[in-house]
């Protein structure tokens, strides 16, 4: 799920103060602890390939986030596609792969023993 900013509701709307608010934006039950984490990823960019042989060959880590620059395609396990700009705040649920189509810069938010695991395994596919 992925919204830009002018979508999000306004929530407050006072003299130099503008607040929006999108409700129901994932679901953070069940997990324990978050990290924040900031992305810079190259064009071109496509992490299919490090998540071979995770469940369904996908990161199963749900993430919440804010694009930053650039622009990111998220393929669910639905094989449903979702373009994500620049200044977009984003829901990702778990089973899911990104291309990155411009050099980006990506806020997450994640759990953090789910993602390290992804990560992990990443780290293991890079080192050979």
């Amino acid at each position: 799920m992925r919204i830009a900013k002018n979508d999000i509701p306004v929530r407050i709307n006072a003299p130099g103060a503008v607040a929006r608010q999108k409700m129901n934006f994932g679901d953070a039950s069940g997990y324990g602890k978050m990290s924040g984490e900031y992305f810079s990823l190259a064009a071109g960019a496509d992490i299919a390939p490090l998540l071979k042989g995770l469940e369904g060959d996908l990161c199963q880590s749900p993430h919440w986030g804010y694009l930053l620059q650039g622009r990111i395609t998220v393929t669910y396990a639905d094989d449903t596609e979702e373009v994500v700009n620049s200044g977009d705040l984003f829901y990702w649920s778990p089973g899911h792969t990104v291309r990155v189509g411009e050099d980006a810069e990506v806020i997450l938010f994640s759990p953090q023993d789910e993602h390290s695991k992804v990560i992990d395994h990443m780290l293991d596919k890079m080192a050979g």
